[in-house]
């Protein structure tokens, strides 16, 4: 099942970007360009996660967190604002937010505190990963593919996978993936890293992995 978050953000265009970046992280998007219409939406037992505006018209997302809290209280919020003040942050807080993103943002860094807050909040509910549109379920050790068909990964590519997902930004070498992956036991060529990342690069074509030339790779 897809978590599901509603962004209300009345700027359409941004609205629309954030839209179509978690959709393609594999989730399940409702947006809301107005209060009003948000409003409705607020006792939606199904939502994962809301990203609010700040200034909403007459109106604020500070009212607004104020309406989700009295019917969920647990549910993750995050706030957007282009307004990078301290006054704002604290009583983001002291409403019961999660984290705050000042614009402009990349929608790639909201993508990435989006996944850390699911992680942390969600860590017992099923253990899914969302990586690059892919869902990888760690209690089963499957990978499936934004339209839900299932990705059939070997043993050690399934390990590489892993080593990226769960060190987002970091940059391996070859050595170091050959120790992680293969451990120490391994006198082979480093040569089968490239060649099982070639693999894993084919069959998750998607998945945002840099080639460090002359040193190894780093995802994101």
């Amino acid at each position: 099942m897809k978590r599901v978050i509603s962004i209300v953000e009345d700027e359409r265009d941004l609205n629309e970007l954030v839209k179509r970046y978690l959709e393609k992280e594999g989730y399940e998007v409702r947006s809301y360009l107005t209060f009003d219409d948000a409003a409705i939406h607020t006792d939606d037992d199904d939502v994962h996660l809301w990203i609010l505006d700040i200034m909403l018209g007459d109106k604020s997302g500070f009212d607004l967190i104020e309406e989700i809290r009295q019917k969920n209280p647990d549910v993750p919020v995050i706030f957007m604002s282009a307004r990078d003040k301290e006054f704002d942050r604290i009583i983001g807080l002291e409403k019961g937010s999660d984290d705050y993103i000042t614009k402009p943002f990349s929608p790639k860094e909201l993508v990435l505190r989006v996944n850390n807050i699911m992680r942390r909040t969600y860590r017992n509910d099923n253990e899914i990963i969302r990586v690059d549109g892919y869902m990888i379920d760690e209690a089963k050790r499957t990978v499936t593919d934004s339209s839900g068909a299932s990705i059939d990964l070997s043993t050690k590519e399934y390990e590489l996978l892993m080593l990226f997902v769960k060190n987002t930004g970091t940059a391996f070498s070859r050595d170091q993936i050959l120790e992680q992956v293969w451990e120490t036991n391994y006198y082979g060529s480093d040569r089968v890293v490239d060649d099982t990342m070639r693999r894993l690069r084919k069959k998750m074509p998607d998945l945002n992995i840099h080639t460090i030339y002359g040193f190894g790779y780093r995802l994101g």
